[in-house]
């Protein structure tokens, strides 16, 4: 049974061209960063420097729109950028994109590569539903700061990603929490890639499915369910 979801209707009115596509995945092998994975993290940000011309990331028009929902619930888009921003610059930088393990360097290869944030779940550590809200300012997040494990709060009205124990990405898709982040020994997952007009369902749908091909080529013996795109 694929997991819950729901869009606030507080953050419908916020961003009316939100949509997201869910995959989910059951069954896959992780571990630690491998030639594979590297390759396609180095040909994404081929895609993206080849898709761009020479732009700054924000420059692009699903970028822009990501920074304008940014700015309408107070963030700063400049200084906390979404999250496939910020990939965006690291790919474009000497230093190039950062190895995590297999599963995290598939899916950031696929926003770079389409410059859309996706993000990864942990199925097995989801509590309840996901729901996209804005906060109240009470509910934890787990994060990391100086190698140990700490509990903040969003802000007030801040778009966050939440599950029954709280939250688990914070300023839309700006950072994920520890509780929930795919690790090496995670084996199901919930993808989500999210979109803003001017980005079409069509694109949503190809990246999505680019997404499918890329977790059945890691993992063979996984079971792959790409949902329809959602805006609600």
């Amino acid at each position: 049974m694929p997991r819950a979801l729901h869009v606030s209707d507080e953050v419908h009115a916020l961003a009316p061209g939100f949509a997201y596509l869910p995959v989910e995945a059951h069954g896959l092998t992780n571990g630690p960063s491998d030639a594979a994975s590297s390759a396609l993290l180095d040909e994404a940000g081929r895609r993206l420097a080849e898709r761009l011309g020479g732009r700054p990331p924000q420059d692009d028009p699903h970028i822009a729109a990501w920074r304008a929902a940014y700015t309408a619930f107070g963030c700063k888009p400049s200084r906390t950028r979404n999250s496939a921003e910020a990939l965006a610059k690291r790919a474009l930088a000497d230093g190039g994109l950062p190895r995590i393990n297999r599963l995290v360097d598939l899916y950031n290869a696929i926003s770079v590569a389409h410059l859309l944030p996706v993000g990864g779940e942990d199925l097995d550590r989801i509590q309840g539903g996901m729901r996209l809200v804005r906060a109240t300012g009470e509910e934890p997040f787990a994060t990391a700061a100086g190698g140990a494990e700490v509990v903040e709060h969003p802000e007030p009205g801040e778009v966050v990603w939440c599950d029954d124990e709280g939250v688990t990405c914070r300023r839309w898709n700006w950072r994920q929490g520890v509780r929930t982040r795919l690790t090496e020994q995670s084996v199901n997952a919930l993808f989500l890639l999210e979109g803003m007009e001017p980005m079409t369902t069509a694109e949503l749908e190809t990246a999505g499915a680019e997404l499918a091909e890329a977790l059945h080529k890691a993992c063979p013996e996984a079971r792959i369910e790409i949902g329809d795109v959602r805006h609600r």
